[in-house]
């Protein structure tokens, strides 16, 4: 089976997950490890803006050691931030780019190479999603559409959790608004605001 056949399944295993979760972590989680073994590669990590410290924090992440997971604060300004800005960048050699924010922590790693590729929600960048290669790697136009197209199912997804979570807590509010039990200790008189000295 060739790698096109391979992501068109991958891709229909994942809107599929979309289509029937409310959970964003089950749908980032599935969305990594999918990518890392359509594409055989060493790994794959999902990142959200922090837009608090303009820092990537991880939201997901398959094949890499917690060591190179948790090697210090991602920096969304340093850590190739034209992926972020500009589209998909990919980087050949990890020990000879600038763009790297951890170059020995990837060399220990044993990453070779790196495909950036942003998260977009409406118009508005929330992430980014990066694949990891154990060996120099050339990504083929093909590769960044397939993870690109990756990224924006995993931006909606998340984009959808979040409108649900939203309707769920209005639908709740409106619920204890109308609740009898409560209505009686929310309902006001005319009088009820005035203060004992005039009533």
């Amino acid at each position: 089976m060739n790698r096109q056949v391979l992501n068109y399944e991958t891709l229909l295993k994942v809107t599929n997950a979309i289509s029937h979760s409310r959970d964003p972590e089950e749908v980032v989680l599935m969305s990594v490890e999918s990518i890392t073994l359509a594409l055989n590669v060493k790994g794959c990590m999902l990142f959200l803006i922090n837009r608090d410290s303009d820092e990537l924090e991880v939201a997901a992440a398959f094949g890499l050691s917690d060591e190179y997971i948790n090697k210090g604060p991602l920096s969304a300004l340093k850590s190739i931030t034209s992926s972020l800005k500009e589209g998909p960048v990919a980087i050949y050699d990890v020990s000879d780019d600038p763009r790297i924010q951890y170059p020995e922590a990837a060399r220990k790693e044993g990453i070779s190479s790196i495909l950036s590729v942003p998260i977009t929600v409406r118009a508005r960048t929330i992430g980014t999603l990066r694949v990891y290669t154990a060996g120099p790697w050339e990504f083929t136009l093909d590769d960044v559409n397939f993870v690109q197209a990756m990224a924006n199912m995993a931006g909606m997804a998340i984009d959808m959790a979040r409108y649900s979570k939203g309707l769920k807590d209005s639908i709740e509010i409106l619920k204890t608004l109308r609740d009898p039990k409560t209505l009686k200790s929310k309902r006001r008189t005319p009088y009820e605001s005035v203060p004992k000295s005039f009533a």
